[in-house]
């Protein structure tokens, strides 16, 4: 199922660090790479795991390639989520 794995990769510190990095614009898996403590091809992994879940997008732009956080993922998300907001009794 898409949220499990969704759930999944964002319970990693770093992929959360990644996906607030990508709300503030594309990066490449350098300029991602830049603000972690681990290495590039880590961050690699990382990405790979939120493209999976549909949580980021990739293009490529020559050699590189750019990423972006995908707005249908986090709205199936949030779809799901609100599911439980709306259905809280009178709290």
């Amino acid at each position: 199922m898409m949220f499990s794995d969704a759930f999944v990769a964002i319970a990693d510190p770093n992929r959360r660090y990644l996906l607030e990095e990508l709300r503030r614009g594309p990066k490449t898996v350098n300029e991602l790479a830049a603000g972690l403590p681990v290495s590039r091809p880590a961050v690699s992994q990382h990405l790979k795991v939120l493209l999976e879940a549909g949580l980021v997008n990739a293009k490529a732009e020559g050699t590189r390639r750019v990423y972006t956080v995908s707005s249908a993922g986090f709205l199936r998300l949030n779809i799901w989520l609100d599911q439980f907001w709306e259905a809280l009794p009178g709290e």
